[in-house]
C-alpha cells in the first residue's frame, strides 16, 4: 500500500477507484464501504484509492470544538488500512480553503483530474464542497459529463450495523471497550513510546513502562484498570493498565498511562509499544498505604490473566 500526501503524487495512477472519508477508526461501517472498493478493482481492474483528512474536518471548521478526540490517529489509520487491500492512500491536507470550494470544482478538479476517477464508492451520508452542497445527487449529475460511475451504500446496509465513530468514542470514553471493539471488528489500540517514570512500581513488584503519546488529539479510554494486550517487537504479552493520575502516591494530578507487562522484565525505555484495550476492570482508586495497593494489584492481575 502506498501512502501519499498530496494529489499531485498520484500522477501515475490511472482508472481509479476511489473512496472518501475521515474512516475514524475504521470500523465495520467503514470496512463494508472498503470491501465494496476492492471488489470493484477485481471486477473492473484499475487501482483503489482511500482519500481521508488531516487534520480531521471539525478541527478545522470548528476549532471552538476543543473536546474532539479521535479513535485513530493517521499513522494508525494508514496502519490499519493496510490489512484491508487498499492499494493507495491519500491523506489529503484539509483546510479552510479546502471547505470553500465549490462543489462542481472539488468535482472536477479533485475527483476527475486530481483522482482520475473511473469508479468513485461513498457512504449515504456523503456531503461535500462549499457549505456541504455536494451530495449524491450532484455526483451523479455530472459523472455523466465526466464518465465516472458513482456508487452509494444504502443508508440500510450501514445503518443495520448502528456504528458510527461518535458511538464508537462515546464507548471508549465510557470505559465500554467490548462494545467500541465490537463495532471497530478489532480490539481499540494506543501506540505511544515508552518513557521513564518514577519506577515506583519495580520496588512493589508490579514494574509499570509509563507510555507517552505524541498525538494529544488520539482519544484516551476512561480512568481506571484495564485488562490489555501489548504488543512489543512484534510479540504479543498479556497486561493490566492504569489510566489515572496515582491517587495514592502521586499528588501532581497529572494523566499517565502505565502498563504491566506479565512475565516480562526487560528495560524498554525509548521502545515503540501497542496496547489493545481488552476490558475495563474497576475504577482507580485511593489507597491508605502501599500494602493495601499491592494487594488490588494482585487481584487485578489475576483477573486480567484469566480474560
Amino acid at each position: 500500500m502506498h501512502i501519499y500526501h498530496h494529489i499531485s503524487e498520484l500522477k501515475n495512477v490511472t482508472n481509479s477507484i476511489v473512496t472518501i472519508g475521515t474512516f475514524d477508526g475504521v470500523h465495520l461501517g467503514h470496512q463494508k464501504i472498503i470491501k465494496r472498493l476492492v471488489d470493484l478493482k477485481q471486477k473492473q481492474g484499475g487501482e483503489t484509492i482511500l482519500v481521508t483528512f488531516d487534520p480531521h474536518p471539525r478541527k478545522v471548521l470548528f476549532p471552538e470544538q476543543t473536546d474532539l478526540k479521535l479513535i485513530t490517529t493517521t499513522k494508525e489509520k494508514c496502519e490499519l488500512l493496510q490489512h484491508f487491500g487498499i492499494d493507495n492512500v491519500l491523506v489529503f491536507p484539509f483546510t479552510k480553503a479546502f471547505s470553500r470550494m465549490h462543489a462542481t470544482d472539488y468535482i472536477s478538479d479533485i475527483i476527475v483530474k486530481g483522482l482520475k476517477t473511473k469508479s468513485l464508492v461513498i457512504g449515504y451520508d456523503h456531503r461535500f464542497g462549499s457549505n456541504r452542497e455536494g451530495n449524491i445527487v450532484t455526483l451523479k449529475e455530472l459523472s455523466k459529463t465526466y464518465n465516472f460511475a458513482v456508487e452509494e451504500i444504502p443508508a440500510e446496509e450501514i445503518n443495520s450495523l448502528n456504528i458510527s465513530s461518535t458511538r464508537i468514542r462515546k464507548a471508549i470514553e465510557d470505559g465500554d471497550i467490548q462494545t467500541a471493539n465490537e463495532f471497530l471488528g478489532y480490539s481499540f489500540f494506543i501506540t505511544g513510546i515508552v518513557v521513564k517514570g518514577k519506577q515506583l512500581g519495580r520496588t512493589i513488584g508490579y514494574p509499570t513502562a509509563n507510555i507517552n503519546i505524541a498525538d494529544k488529539d488520539k482519544l484516551i479510554p476512561k480512568m481506571g484498570v484495564y485488562a490489555v494486550n501489548i504488543i512489543l517487537n512484534n510479540i504479543t504479552y498479556k497486561g493490566m493498565l492504569n489510566v489515572g493520575t496515582n491517587p495514592t502516591t502521586d499528588l501532581d494530578n497529572t494523566i499517565k498511562i502505565e502498563v504491566n507487562i506479565f512475565d516480562f522484565d526487560e528495560t524498554i525505555y525509548g521502545y515503540d509499544i501497542k496496547v489493545e484495550f481488552v476490558k475495563w476492570i474497576r475504577n482507580e482508586e485511593k489507597f491508605v498505604n502501599l500494602e493495601e495497593l499491592k494487594k488490588a494489584l494482585a487481584n487485578d492481575k489475576i483477573t486480567c490473566a484469566g480474560i
